[in-house]
């Protein structure tokens, strides 16, 4: 992929935005076209503030500009895909400076792209991270934007300049669906391609699942495509590594990338593979078969997911030529990863996750390591979840997950989780019809309960000793959003209040959020 052909005058730009809040004299604006939004009408405004610069899809004259002299006007087929190559531009390719290690899938993203970090800790490899948990440039880290895994094009050039300057050789970064379509990634030179899984998620965005996965194929054609870079650090063939378990592998594995990598959870054709293996409620444990060896591992991770995101990760780690034991050190050496399958005690009997399950692949897959958990310790206790469904995001996924929920859990409560500018309660119809043509009862296997907090309240009111309540849907994300207004919000937090209040027998506390209810009781009838 190259950008497209510029043949206009020589021109010293000091900045680009597409907020004519900040053009200054001299800089560039870019007439951004989203689906929500169309920069061009502005056009005119930035001018008028000194933009000498203007990128844009439309021609001047189809929306009644004269422009002046001084003002160079570069019409190009795609303003976002432009911005990108000229980000990189800007920042001197910094990607072409540093082995780059794409993490893309549904679901598992963010876990894998950590446990990848801990493989290139323990390799001794300075590298640096950006995922939707945070930015890490070698020792220093930050937050990201709110609700955002991939930034936009200029952010993640500007990163990736830090880390070279900072003298990093590796980088990590969590690459989305929205990322690759929106050309927040055009410009980064990938060496290797890491793909988790492909379900059904943003068809909202991308209009069907087909377009959905064409998305995630960027990053695979992207390694196909790119030759070997003389400035890269390390001698790195472009590798792809593939799910066999995965519905995803046949039309990757198409993608002739220089070298694949397969892995699977029981396919011993595959290049890494597992056996003898145990989940239980302290971890999981494996023999890692990878490079003609078998490797003992045993991660405190949850959940036959998460080893497949470890297989993955030692994927990454075989691309990179680290040595088989370095992977397995670098796989154990793992924690908890912050909102992923992360357990609460505050001195209750009964068990608490907290889980960033928000697609219905990710919520079957939660409930089914809750079930495991439940046995390996031989409990015959109850899942109840706790789980709402975004607003301005795929419809379709309201039903399917209110309908798996019901299927697989015991008890089901819906709840608030970003509602956005979409009306809180038709969206919790809209789950509640999947419960009920899934066979639940309402009011007897599911409720809906506006406010989160007091909806993780009531779920802890429904349990008894052996249960396992599982929050889904925020994981770490620390808001929430109603019509554009970003309340802090953090499950984690919101949990460990919850249960304060139920073990002293107080109600639930007011969290800050405009749907919680001073009149809500905890009633529960069997």
């Amino acid at each position: 992929m190259q950008p497209p052909p510029y043949d206009g005058p020589d021109v010293a730009i000091p900045m680009f935005t597409e907020k004519t809040g900040e053009v200054t004299p001299g800089s560039s604006f870019v007439a951004r076209v989203r689906t929500d939004s169309d920069g061009h009408p502005w056009i005119g405004k930035a001018i008028e503030l000194g933009a000498t610069f203007i990128l844009a899809e439309k021609p001047a004259t189809e929306l009644g500009l004269t422009l002046p002299e001084n003002v160079v006007y570069w019409q190009v087929p795609d303003t976002a895909e432009t911005l990108a190559w000229l980000s990189a531009a800007w920042y001197g390719f910094p990607s072409r400076q540093l082995i780059m290690i794409g993490v893309t899938g549904t679901n598992g993203k963010t876990s894998t792209v950590d446990l990848i970090r801990g493989i290139l800790s323990a390799a001794d490899i300075r590298m640096g991270m950006l995922s939707t948990l945070k930015a890490i440039i070698g020792a220093y880290q930050e937050p990201l934007e709110l609700h955002v895994s991939t930034p936009e094009a200029p952010v993640v050039q500007r990163y990736l300049r830090q880390m070279v300057d900072a003298g990093l050789t590796h980088c990590i970064l969590e690459t989305t669906s929205h990322g690759l379509a929106q050309h927040r990634v055009t410009g980064v030179e990938y060496d290797v391609a890491v793909i988790t899984n492909i379900t059904h998620e943003h068809l909202d965005y991308h209009g069907s699942f087909e377009e959905y996965a064409q998305a995630k194929e960027r990053l695979f054609r992207s390694v196909a495509a790119n030759d070997p870079t003389p400035q890269k650090p390390d001698a790195v063939v472009k590798t792809a590594v593939l799910n066999r378990d995965d519905s995803s592998y046949q039309r990757l594995a198409a993608i002739p990338a220089p070298r694949q990598i397969s892995y699977s959870l029981h396919n011993p054709t595959a290049d890494l593979h597992v056996t003898d293996l145990i989940t239980d409620p302290a971890g999981s444990s494996f023999t890692l078969h990878l490079a003609g060896e078998k490797l003992p591992v045993r991660s405190p991770l949850l959940g036959i997911f998460n080893v497949a995101n470890m297989l993955a990760a030692a994927g990454a780690g075989l691309a990179l030529n680290l040595p088989p034991e370095t992977i397995k050190a670098g796989l154990e050496a793992v924690g908890q990863i912050h909102g992923r399958m992360h357990q609460i005690q505050r001195g209750q009997e009964f068990i608490v996750h907290i889980d960033f399950a928000h697609t219905p692949d990710g919520l079957q897959k939660a409930i089914q390591a809750a079930r495991g958990i439940l046995q390996q310790m031989g409990r015959n206790g109850r899942i109840i979840t706790v789980f709402g469904s975004a607003g301005k995001r795929d419809p379709e996924k309201r039903r399917m997950m209110a309908e798996i929920s019901t299927q697989l859990a015991d008890y089901t409560v819906l709840t608030a989780e970003d509602p956005r500018t979409e009306s809180l309660d038709d969206i919790l119809a809209a789950m509640a019809a999947g419960c009920l043509a899934a066979g639940g009862v309402e009011g007897k296997t599911f409720w809906h309960i506006r406010d989160r907090g007091q909806a993780i309240y009531f779920a802890l009111g429904l349990a008894r000793p052996e249960d396992f309540v599982l929050v889904c849907g925020k994981g770490h994300e620390q808001s929430m959003c109603f019509i554009t207004t970003e309340y802090p919000w953090d499950d984690i937090d919101a949990t460990e209040a919850a249960l304060d209040a139920f073990l002293a027998g107080e109600p639930m506390p007011d969290l800050g959020l405009p749907t919680y209810d001073p009149k809500f009781e905890l009633t529960i009838s069997d």
